[in-house]
């Protein structure tokens, strides 16, 4: 098992050092060999990913029969949920001979998780095999998964690696972070953080205001980093700042790595110009199930086929097709067929030219949306950022934020059967740590979330008008 699995459950702990120690013991834990930090399955996965863009078709397609015929035979023999349900179907996982016969296999979604967890945990690995994680997803619905010690994170570590590098990254490259760190629960506390772990400045997306511009510029003019690592709706908020204020960007990074957030193409060509480099997207989740990213010169994403085998459901009236995974590698926690509730448009060479790679492509992802709750004083909160993995949510069925006036929203929730409201101070403090003191809010339990027109859940309700607080496009 890797030192990140073993450490994880104390990273509070190591957050809730002096600074001093921090980088003391960031440093010796960086310069310790990539084997003990990330395990030895770390340097395969990375060995897989390299090998994975020269591989032709026929190997592509050996190696994901032999990956699907190893998870479902561990799920037909270990995971009681996955035995029920194929019984079910009348499915055998014996009788998988080419990929498409995986068509018969029935697919799960995110309410199975919700539901059946823990019957769909293989009994072969013991508790102390299992790495505990939920996420809110681009849905608003929390789902709690466990991923593997020593494959899941190592694995995740090296197939993000191998896309940055086409974006600019390179190891041991000084990044600067905007995403979801929390410098300080206070509207006028700190705006950065040190990582020695990583040499990566942290700063916060919940600071970024015009007041307080200058600070983020200077912490960068210390740091002097390779390249920009954001949230593109954070990105898009230091352009914008940069552009009002009539400042050029100064340093001159290889990249800017934009993920967890859709990204148009207007919103990326203005980040670019900008920022003058390369703005680099790619698509995930922290199931892990599978993953996208943009070529080294191609715009589209490209689905990796040693990660996991992706699948798209029929096509919708706005010609989407929802991302339906089953996960390689993963087998304490096998996810077959798994309903993403995410959208994809697929790539069409007739329109999007020559595929850089044989794999499956598409040419947008309709992923979570740049979506913001607006502070009193005007701060704006990105619900990418709201987005817990932890266990904060857990037996909550859907969480939404409604929000009509600055400075105000409400927490909506709908209650699952196991859900006790003796958590709700924990839920409420979680919230309001991320949200700052310039804010207030309020919990509800509901019966059922407000949906788009589709169907879907939503993140966030908001009844702002204000063209202050609307996304920027152009």
């Amino acid at each position: 098992m890797s030192l990140e699995d073993r450490l994880y459950p104390l990273l509070s702990v190591y957050h809730a050092l002096p600074r001093g120690a921090q980088s003391g013991l960031g440093l010796a834990y960086r310069c310790l060999p990539e084997a003990w930090r990330w395990g030895s399955r770390y340097r395969e996965f990375k060995r897989l990913a390299e090998n994975t863009e020269q591989w032709s078709a026929d190997e592509l397609q050996a190696y994901q029969l032999k990956q699907l015929r190893m998870v479902l035979h561990h799920a037909a023999n270990y995971c009681p949920f996955y035995q029920k349900r194929f019984a079910k179907a009348g499915f055998r996982p014996e009788e998988l001979r080419e990929l498409k016969d995986l068509e018969r296999c029935p697919t799960i979604e995110k309410r199975d998780l919700i539901e059946h967890i823990e019957d769909m945990a293989s009994t072969r690995f013991n508790g102390s095999r299992r790495l505990y994680l939920t996420t809110g997803g681009s849905t608003g619905v929390p789902v709690g998964f466990y991923l593997q010690k020593g494959v899941s994170r190592p694995k995740e570590q090296a197939f993000l690696e191998a896309m940055w590098n086409r974006g600019g990254y390179f190891k041991g490259a000084r990044l600067a972070v905007i995403r979801g760190h929390v410098t300080s629960e206070e509207t006028r506390g700190r705006i950065a953080d040190y990582d020695a772990t990583r040499d990566w400045l942290m700063l916060s997306s919940y600071h970024l205001t015009r007041e307080r511009l200058p600070e983020y510029l200077a912490a960068l003019d210390r740091f002097n980093p390779d390249l920009l690592h954001a949230y593109p709706s954070a990105a898009l908020q230091l352009a914008e700042l940069l552009e009002r204020t009539k400042q050029p960007w100064r340093w001159p990074i290889r990249g800017l790595l934009a993920g967890s957030e859709r990204l148009t193409m207007p919103q990326k060509r203005l980040l670019e110009r900008v920022f003058q480099c390369r703005v680099y997207r790619w698509y995930g989740h922290s199931e892990r199930v599978v993953q996208a990213g943009e070529g080294c010169k191609s715009e589209l994403f490209y689905f990796w086929p040693t990660y996991g085998y992706v699948e798209f459901g029929p096509m919708n009236d706005e010609g989407l097709c929802e991302v339906i995974g089953t996960g390689f590698h993963n087998l304490v926690m096998p996810l077959i067929r798994y309903r993403t509730g995410d959208y994809v448009r697929l790539a069409d060479p007739r329109v999007d030219g020559e595929l850089e790679f044989p794999w499956p492509a598409a040419s947008s992802v309709d992923g979570r949306e740049q979506e913001f709750l607006v502070s009193h004083k005007g701060r704006r909160i990105s619900l990418t950022a709201l987005n817990m993995h932890d266990a904060i949510f857990d037996d909550l069925y859907a969480v939404q934020f409604y929000q009509a006036e600055p400075g105000r929203a409400e927490f909506r929730y709908v209650p699952g059967p196991k859900f006790s409201i003796k958590r709700l101070p924990q839920i409420e403090w979680g919230i309001r740590r991320k949200l700052g003191d310039d804010f207030q809010i309020d919990l509800r339990a509901v019966g059922e979330v407000e949906k788009t027109e589709g169907g879907k859940h939503r993140w966030l309700v908001s009844r702002l008008s204000d063209s202050r607080f609307q996304e920027r496009t152009d």
